[in-house]
């Protein structure tokens, strides 16, 4: 599945949105009453859907019914000012009875009928995250990977490391970066 960059950059942001709606500052998991608490401000929220799509479109989570997924699908390719009305998707997806009501609400609004459009889209992301591909370097612009600390190292993250197969390898791939951070190596 082909994302925009509309919705690759949405996707994350609304993964972060329903991450810090899941549990307190205890670790108790608080994101049923958190999301209930959203949804009786939807008449307010939905004066953020162009600003913030993403914080809007929680409130819709579990609200949709994917019907024909190769049309949202399709939705997810699209930049946003190409997205579809809504009342084009409603052979493709349907709303659950307490979701038809707030997206009512949000409907009034100049443009609710892209922003359901874009709520169906990342829903549909959440729950078929294993379907939506990892971004590849040709997909992205340049970008520098490693970080120069201001001791002149090179930080490498987590994503940077690779798993030597054996002892040997390990120990020649720790010589390897303490010599790259200027340490001498141990012959």
């Amino acid at each position: 599945m082909k994302l925009s960059p509309y919705f690759h950059d949405l996707r994350s942001a609304y993964q972060a949105e329903l991450d810090d709606l899941a549990s307190d500052s205890e670790g108790n998991d608080v994101l049923r009453r958190r999301l209930a608490d959203k949804r009786g401000e939807i008449a307010f929220l939905a004066k953020m859907i162009e600003l913030a799509p993403e914080m809007v479109a929680v409130a819709f989570h579990q609200g949709f019914r994917f019907l024909q997924p190769t049309v949202v699908e399709h939705l997810l390719a699209l930049p946003v000012d190409e997205l579809p009305a809504w009342d084009s998707l409603t052979r493709a997806v349907a709303l659950e009875p307490w979701a038809a009501s707030l997206a009512q609400t949000v409907l009034r609004e100049p443009q609710g009928g892209r922003f359901m459009a874009v709520a169906a889209g990342l829903e549909y992301l959440h729950q078929h995250a294993r379907m939506a591909p990892a971004p590849h370097a040709a997909d992205e612009p340049e970008e520098e990977t490693t970080a120069e600390h201001e001791d002149g190292y090179d930080a490498l993250s987590a994503d940077d490391a690779v798993e030597p197969q054996s002892h040997h390898d390990r120990e020649e791939a720790g010589a390897e970066w303490l010599a790259g951070a200027g340490f001498d190596r141990k012959d």
